[in-house]
């Protein structure tokens, strides 16, 4: 074949299709994976939102045991909770972008000396406001355990030394606010509610969005078009040279 033969762009053509028809199948297999993991999460958090909450520490040690523990709802001792330094971490919540903050929690017992609690959201126009701070608890607190999100290509740095996080680097976190051999897991907290509404608790969004479905179609959809196209374009190529 020279390189004036008429059938190269005809097969630069039909590579590029196939090229496209491959990223969008492959795309819309990835989103049926997402669906099916996505409606796992949502069942397992269904049931854990009305499970009775557990002993932080047996809950803890399964950690050890390889045993996922993201959004099991636990409660603990933490008694100079509301008095403790906290770390901001930025987030956004029901579309007001401000600060949630957390503090450390020692453990008396268990393979870990220290759990990071979320305490709540504070918006962005009550960021300055100092914190109020109460007395010591008497009662337990109670909240659900979450893994950190792992950090993207887009998430900006930290900056302790502004104490402005972007993202849960628990080990860096735990040195922050001199807390010793942190669980690699953040308590959201649920309960006590502060007497003056803030930090607000927030531990668990109640509408996670599930359009993995509708996404899978759309990309299926996408890749049939294009098979489409370029059938349609074949058979009237080879309808004009006849």
């Amino acid at each position: 074949m020279t390189a004036a033969d008429p059938r190269r762009p005809r097969l630069l053509t039909a590579g590029l299709v196939l090229l496209a028809f491959c990223i969008l199948i492959g795309l819309g297999v990835w989103q049926v994976q997402r669906l099916k993991w996505k409606t796992d999460l949502l069942r397992r958090i269904a049931a854990l939102q009305t499970a009775p909450a557990e002993p932080a520490g047996p809950v803890l040690r399964r950690i050890g045991d390889g045993l996922d523990v993201n959004f099991v709802r636990v409660q603990t001792a933490c008694p100079d909770l509301e008095r403790a330094p906290t770390v901001r971490v930025y987030a956004v919540v029901e579309g007001m972008a401000g600060y949630r903050h957390v503090a450390a929690c020692p453990l008396a017992s268990g393979p870990y000396s220290s759990l990071l609690v979320d305490r709540g959201f504070v918006p962005l126009e009550r960021a300055d406001d100092p914190l109020p701070q109460g007395g010591p608890l008497h009662q337990p607190v109670t909240g659900v355990l979450r893994k950190p999100d792992p950090k993207s290509f887009v998430t900006p740095k930290n900056q302790p030394q502004r104490n402005l996080w972007y993202w849960r680097d628990i080990p860096a976190m735990a040195a922050a606010l001199h807390a010793p051999r942190p669980a690699p897991v953040t308590l959201m907290l649920e309960r006590p509610v502060p007497p003056g509404g803030l930090p607000r608790p927030a531990p668990v969004p109640v509408d996670i969005p599930n359009n993995h479905l509708g996404y899978a179609i759309t990309w299926f959809g996408l890749a049939a078009a294009l098979a489409g196209v370029y059938l349609a374009m074949l058979f009237r190529r080879r309808s004009s040279s006849l």
